[in-house]
């Protein structure tokens, strides 16, 4: 089997090529420029335009010119735009830092997939323990006379940080404190976050209890795609517990105060790990809708480790998201389970597969660039019936000049069943001969 690169489909509609056609070896040219049917973020539109295939790489990276990050004070930051999957800017990424409280987004992503699972519920009361009473840090304030729901200890973990409340939701969850951790390693195995371990649910300092910029990117991204119903419990600006202190009521995240597309997501601090933040934004941007009655949006994430302060890591956090949105425009190359190719199929009961993508596919690019972008499609060839709906069948690259912007994989879209006996070996003749 050989590996063929081609045209995305909407760069395809004068193509005519039958089976009969085809070489062993197809490579169509990989410079088609995508301006056809991208919309920039800001309202401009791009036409198509023609490149010749063979333009020269050197030329590409000669006129190549990213956005220059804003200096940022801490001592390790990532952007990540969440909508394209992309890093628009990072420092020191991979860095082993101390997470502080950022530990409790593994928390509750593991207490959320319990409750997915039906393990708990939202109304059940858990025991407060004399372990979780005497936690030392920021409290939600309960105690052991209390028995408190779970969807009451989410909040005091996420709005008020309570490290009360998150030994109360590990022990809920998986009986220990300490098997409740195995679960939080297990889980960020799971999610590939190679360079994390956890010793403890709340984040306090302990040896060994480690992570990055990039696997918190991770973990935040994971936890907003696969939870997306509990994503708003972040941007919740004051909550306390019945017969708590009234006066530790507020989100320490102050960028949901500042700005009103901010709605999460976790702040951290200790002496040892500094002052840390993770801040979402989410802003509409009509060219990623369905039409400027039904704008889309795009998402960016900043992630600050190690600043000097409360407010310093909200505003390097805010200069970071405002930069990533200006600097970059948002470019919807297909909509949500279009077709970006049709590749003809062997030994199939349809002639034809749709690959694509179920979301939207959308690139962040350094703004104004966007009629420099290029697509590559690259997938096996030729292509065997039966395909499985959702199955990774080739690759989307996508490109600015020389450089690889963005790379996804394409799914077929509707599944493609084997032909019948006569079907399949006709076309095993064919394929022979060919």
């Amino acid at each position: 089997m050989n590996l063929m690169s081609e045209k995305p489909q909407s760069t395809q509609a004068n193509a005519s090529a039958t089976r009969k056609a085809r070489p062993r070896i197809r490579a169509l040219a990989a410079g088609v420029w995508l301006a056809a049917a991208v919309a920039v973020a800001g309202g401009g539109t791009a036409w198509a335009q023609a490149a010749p295939a063979a333009a020269s790489a050197s030329a590409s990276a000669a006129t190549l010119s990213l956005p220059q990050a804003p200096e940022v004070a801490a001592r390790a930051y990532l952007l990540v735009d969440v909508t394209s999957g992309q890093t628009l800017a990072a420092r020191d990424p991979d860095m082993p830092v101390e997470p502080a409280s950022l530990t409790k987004l593994m928390t509750a992503y593991v207490v959320f997939d319990a409750l997915k699972a039906g393990k708990i519920n939202l109304q059940q009361r858990l025991p407060v323990s004399e372990r979780a009473w005497r936690m030392p840090g920021s409290r939600m304030f309960i105690d052991p006379k209390m028995q408190v729901p779970v969807q009451d200890l989410l909040k005091g973990m996420i709005v008020q940080s309570g490290n009360d409340a998150t030994v109360a939701l590990a022990e809920g969850v998986a009986g220990t404190v300490e098997r409740f951790v195995q679960l939080m390693n297990e889980q960020a195995k799971a999610l590939g976050m190679s360079q994390t371990r956890y010793t403890n649910p709340e984040g306090l300092t302990e040896p060994g209890h480690i992570t990055t910029a990039r696997d918190l990117a991770t973990l935040a991204t994971r936890l907003m795609r696969d939870f997306p119903d509990r994503v708003a419990l972040y941007a919740i600006q004051k909550y306390r517990y019945e017969g708590t202190p009234a006066a530790n009521d507020t989100n320490r995240n102050l960028l949901l105060f500042r700005d009103p597309t901010v709605d999460g997501l976790k702040t951290g601090h200790t002496a040892a790990a500094g002052y840390c933040l993770i801040a979402t934004a989410k802003r509409d941007f009509p060219n990623l809708g369905l039409g400027a009655n039904t704008p889309g949006q795009r998402r960016l994430m900043a992630i600050i480790l190690g600043a000097s302060s409360e407010n310093a890591r909200a505003n390097e956090a805010q200069k970071l998201l405002n930069w990533g949105y200006t600097a970059w425009d948002a470019v919807k190359l297909f909509d949500a389970g279009a077709a970006v190719v049709t590749p003809d199929v062997w030994k199939g009961a349809q002639a034809k597969a749709s690959l694509g993508r179920p979301e939207s596919i959308i690139i962040a690019v350094p703004a104004g660039q966007a009629s420099r972008v290029s697509t590559n499609i690259m997938r096996p060839e030729p292509l065997l019936a039966p395909l499985r709906e959702g199955q990774a069948v080739g690759t989307l690259q996508v490109r600015l000049g020389d450089a690889v912007l963005s790379e996804r994989p394409l799914l077929a879209l509707k599944e493609v069943e084997q032909a019948g006996w006569i079907g399949r070996t006709w076309d095993s003749l064919r394929l022979w001969i060919k």
